[in-house]
């Protein structure tokens, strides 16, 4: 049995954008959404259609997360009910008010990762210390990418309606390569600077099919990692990868082994803004409709101080 390689060694060649925008950066490659950029993408706006991204947090059904993490735990702490029990606090004009407490993982619903959210030799992304993760995120956190939001030119690149399916099977991988090919069957090209939004329908299936089906077998389908993926990254200056999968990435490298390799070389070395478990069911449909696969991609994650991640409610306007 082949031994599973460790990631300083498979990456060890692998470029690295640490210090291309100084020694304090903590965005990375969201740095190329200049203001030109941001207009750009707003020259993308033809018929005004919004479209929200997020998938509903606390549905009936249940939530897609990363096996092992959970679901929102919402609760209510005020309602009528606790008036007509005698347990709320009647104010001046007898108006009555509900309240809700809720706990969750802040990468339990469709988020951007911080920077500093995976890592290897002891460093996260720029180079700085993996300790600094301790207790909470000293740096490349979740906040400097909230505080900074993200605005660009979008295109959805739609793998599934491409091959003739309404989801990849669990493991289905694809390369850049295949972008391309997504992108020039669908009539339109990938520029430098692109937000990338790519369709797998698998967080799709997870509505159409119970979480014990979802979860067996789980294996996330996505783009896999090779040497020449990474560098069409770094040469196309990508800003920011959103799929709607749960880690953006086939979750084993089929041919080394290795668990997520991508979030490393990817999220740690380039800095490329990471965003998961997208809702795009419903902008596929409308891109399809018209062939018009471009248009405003904005977000801004919650801004958790320390946060390795946030929830995002990401708003395309076509």
């Amino acid at each position: 049995m082949t031994e599973t390689p460790y990631a300083g060694d498979f990456l060890k060649d692998s470029p690295r954008n640490w210090g291309k925008w100084g020694p304090d950066d903590e965005v990375g490659s969201l740095n190329y959404l200049t203001n030109a950029e941001v207009l750009r993408g707003v020259a993308e706006v033809r018929s005004g259609e919004v479209f929200t991204l997020q998938v509903r947090v606390g549905d009936p059904a249940g939530d897609p997360v990363w096996p092992g993490r959970e679901g929102i735990q919402r609760s209510n702490v005020m309602d009528e009910g606790f008036f007509q029990r005698g347990e709320g606090v009647e104010t001046p004009g007898g108006a009555h008010y509900s309240d809700d407490v809720a706990t969750m993982y802040l990468q339990a619903s469709t988020q951007y990762d911080s920077l500093g959210h995976v890592w290897y030799d002891g460093q996260i992304w720029n180079g700085y210390d993996a300790a600094t993760t301790d207790g909470a995120m000293q740096k490349a956190s979740v906040l400097p990418i909230a505080e900074r939001g993200v605005v660009g030119r979008g295109v959805l690149l739609d793998v599934a309606r491409h091959r003739g399916k309404a989801a990849l099977d669990k493991g289905e991988t694809f390369t850049h390569e295949d972008l391309l090919d997504v992108a020039r069957a669908q009539g339109c090209t990938i520029e430098k600077h692109d937000v990338l939004v790519v369709r797998t329908g698998f967080i799709g299936s997870f509505y159409r099919q119970s979480a014990e089906e979802f979860y067996d077998g789980f294996l996330d389908p996505g783009l896999t990692y090779s040497p020449e993926l990474v560098q069409w990254f770094q040469d196309m200056e990508i800003p920011n990868l959103v799929t709607d999968t749960i880690a953006n990435e086939v979750t084993v490298e089929p041919s080394s082994g290795v668990t997520l390799p991508l979030h490393s070389a990817l999220m740690r070395n380039l800095g490329v803004a990471f965003t998961e478990i997208a809702w795009l069911e419903d902008l596929a449909a409308a891109c399809a409709a018209d062939e018009r696969w471009t248009f405003l991609y904005t977000a801004a994650p919650l801004k958790i101080v320390s946060g390795t991640g946030a929830p995002v409610n990401p708003v395309v306007v076509r």
